[in-house]
């Protein structure tokens, strides 16, 4: 909770700012704004804007997600344990990507979520009653196991204990609510799987403050170990240890399997090219998101690849599995996508203008097709700022 300004605000925006203690500092490191009408309407901490909320007519707090998924779909099972109701939104994008499912299960969980747009898509009203507990049915197999982690995250403040129950015993990309699982019962919680079909969350124990190391984001490590694979030399992630359960580093298997060699180390992960790749079929369920980063390297390998058991990429920033075809196919390849699936045969490479779609992945993934490829230009390099703004200064500097 922000603390509250200790004199009554005039009309117009004032700023108050603290330190962890909650003592008024020049200097402190939460920064927190007041609207006119005395309602919290950012929290900024070292210079970014972390909350930002507007208000409507009926004092309905207005948060908008941008094309952030992980956002939409976090914040929505959060908003069910506020008070008043908080309703989400974001770019044209996001209104055409599925949230219905989540709502559902919420719904089942005994908390007030009401969808507001069209094909089961946001914007949608979330909060305002209270998150019950009990039993819920959830259908993941195609689309997000974000739907999952959101309620696990939020469940631990449930009035009764939280079940989910998955359709069909299936979770997609499973691995990531095992990573959600793990970083809960790091702090406090108490939440495991019920057999291979659900998982379970103990209400009333909270999450309790620690002192937490943070490893370096292996989604982000991925184009590294691509631009290696692609470009010869290695690339070496420090403080990435052998250990880490981040799915994305399953990638490292389908490196290896195309030729590179990889060194896991107990504080560090490298991966060194090879002179020969060869094509390889893989089930990138695990870890959907690098999947991008691998339809890339696969133009420079020895034979066909195909990526399966992706479904989810085709609700994504953008219809990945068909972006991924037009662009692969700018650059040389004879690319073909399924459902679900999508592959590559190789052919004599060219250089091409890549649209990105508004998707930060397409951008750094094409990116490094660059590394070998003259005359590939990407086109709204800026979207990458949603998850790397630094990515293509990063980039030059690997060459």
């Amino acid at each position: 909770t922000a603390p509250r300004p200790h004199a009554p605000l005039m009309a117009g925006t004032r700023t108050y700012t603290y330190d962890e203690n909650g003592n008024a500092t020049s200097n402190g490191t939460q920064t927190y704004t007041w609207d006119g009408e005395n309602r919290l309407a950012s929290v900024t901490v070292g210079g970014a804007t972390v909350v930002g909320l507007t208000y409507g007519p009926d004092g309905t707090r207005l948060k908008k997600v941008s094309a952030s998924g992980t956002t939409a779909r976090f914040l929505t099972a959060a908003a069910t344990l506020a008070s008043a109701p908080v309703v989400l939104d974001g770019t044209q994008r996001m209104r055409e990507r599925p949230i219905a499912d989540l709502a559902l299960a919420l719904g089942a969980l005994g908390a007030r979520v009401e969808v507001l747009g069209t094909h089961g898509c946001p914007p949608l009203r979330a909060g305002g009653s209270r998150l019950v507990g009990g039993e819920a049915l959830l259908d993941v197999r195609r689309s997000s196991s974000q739907y999952v982690s959101g309620i696990l995250l939020a469940a631990p403040y449930a009035a009764r204990d939280v079940t989910l129950r998955f359709v069909g015993g299936e979770v997609i990309s499973r691995p990531f609510v095992d990573l959600t699982l793990a970083v809960m019962r790091d702090f406090g919680a108490d939440a495991d799987w019920r057999g291979p079909g659900a998982v379970w969350v103990r209400a009333g124990r909270g999450y309790q403050a620690r002192e937490y190391v943070v490893e370096p984001d292996a989604q982000g490590a991925v184009y590294g170990f691509a631009a290696a694979a692609i470009a010869g030399g290695s690339v070496t992630t420090p403080h990435l240890p052998r250990t880490s359960i981040q799915p994305d580093l399953g990638f490292l298997d389908a490196l290896e399997r195309m030729g590179c060699s990889v060194e896991r180390g107990e504080h560090a992960l490298t991966v060194r090219g090879a002179p020969k790749l060869r094509g390889i079929r893989v089930d990138a369920n695990p870890w959907p998101d690098a999947a991008l980063a691998l339809a890339v390297v696969a133009l420079f390998a020895e034979g066909a690849t195909e990526i399966v058991n992706v479904p989810n990429l085709r609700i994504k920033e953008s219809d990945r599995l068909a972006a991924l075809e037009r662009e692969l196919a700018k650059l040389g390849a004879r690319a073909t996508a399924g459902p679900d699936w999508l592959r590559i045969e190789p052919g004599p490479l060219r250089g091409a203008e890549i649209d990105t779609y508004d998707d930060h992945r397409m951008a750094m993934s094409f990116a490094l097709a660059g590394l070998r490829i003259p005359g590939v230009a990407i086109r709204d390099p800026g979207c990458v700022r949603k998850t790397w703004p630094g990515f293509f200064e990063a980039l030059a500097s690997w060459r």
